[in-house]
């Protein structure tokens, strides 16, 4: 029996969208996350791919997340907006954060877009690599439930709070990406090595007890290390304060942990921003001054740009499909009910 089974994208997403349907979410919202889902998995960001599918279907079925939430505009002036997700799954409102940050940045130059009463907002390389193939630069960010300490801290208060930014550039080429959580690796990592039973390296995590581990589930229970250490931390605090005071959401020591079972909507926060270069500088010496850079970058042929591995999977990906673990191709399908 084969380790691994080949899906198209479109037919990785159809399935995804059938197993969300199947727990609760509405049509929109089960396209919206099985787009994100699949678009994460593409790029080679598995631990916010369809590994997620069955943790969201539990979601909908215990009720922390609504299935039938629509995400509304609560604000808005010429260059911001206040979307509440109606503690639905994020994507949706996130898709709708996407297409507001664009139009208002396109009459005002910038533009803030903020998302409350949220959800686990997976790969947030995602909306600004849109943005950014569109001419605008992109920054996004996003709280999460409590995993690591402020400065100086012991007890886990904040969130890993992922940061993404992409810039676009001349002539149809990839936009430079830039995705990374704030704590020393992505927890997802970290969920996916406790589904498969991998140990962790040492330097990501401590265990409930405050102590050094390599055991995936033993750092699920206690904290993530920073990023850079205190520097890491404050940065993170920065991000959870964007993310929580701008919009009312909640913050990370507020909603429960994603890998415990709750009745309670996480009510996280978003924020996307989008420039347009056309108010600044200029878009002409915008695309100038990235080209320049980029020849710097690569006169060292050990340099890579940020993105450039995820945009080679991305084309990969949609030529040939995804290679997926047998286990998770049969539990999707037996999510989805066949």
């Amino acid at each position: 029996m084969a380790d691994t089974l080949r899906l198209s994208l479109e037919e990785a997403q159809l399935l995804a969208a059938r197993a969300l349907r199947a727990a609760g979410a509405d049509e929109a919202m089960a396209r919206a996350t099985a787009a994100a889902l699949v678009g994460a998995e593409a790029e080679g960001q598995g631990g916010h791919g369809l590994s997620r599918v069955a943790m969201y279907a539990e979601f909908l079925r215990e009720g922390r997340a609504k299935g039938d939430a629509q995400p509304r505009i609560l604000h808005e002036r010429p260059g911001t907006a206040l979307i509440d997700a109606g503690n639905g799954l994020a994507f949706a409102a996130l898709a709708l954060a996407e297409a507001e940050a664009e139009h208002r940045a396109r009459a005002c130059g910038i533009a803030c877009v903020a998302v409350t009463n949220s959800h686990h907002a997976g790969a947030m390389s995602l909306p600004v690599r849109r943005l950014a193939e569109k001419g605008l630069v992109g920054l996004a960010f996003t709280n999460s439930p409590y995993a690591m300490p402020v400065p100086g801290g012991r007890s886990p208060l904040l969130g890993t709070n992922p940061v993404a930014a992409a810039f676009p550039r001349r002539d149809a080429a990839a936009p430079i990406v830039i995705d990374l959580a704030l704590s020393a690796v992505a927890r997802g990592k970290i969920m996916v090595a406790a589904k498969q039973g991998q140990p962790i390296p040492e330097g990501w995590a401590l265990d409930a007890e405050g102590q050094p581990t390599t055991d995936p589930k033993a750092a699920l229970d206690g904290a993530m290390l920073a990023l850079g250490g205190p520097k890491g931390a404050a940065l993170a605090l920065m991000v959870e304060l964007l993310c929580v005071a701008l919009g009312g959401a909640a913050f990370a020591f507020e909603a429960d942990s994603f890998f415990a079972p709750s009745p309670n909507p996480p009510r996280l926060g978003q924020l996307l921003i989008a420039i347009d270069p056309g108010g600044l500088a200029g878009q002409a010496v915008f695309l100038d001054r990235i080209e320049a850079m980029v020849t710097a970058m690569l006169d060292d042929p050990d340099v890579r740009l940020p993105g450039a591995r995820r945009e080679a999977l991305r084309t990969q990906a949609a030529e040939d499909g995804l290679s997926l673990p047998q286990a998770m191709v049969e539990q999707l399908r037996a999510l989805a009910g066949d």
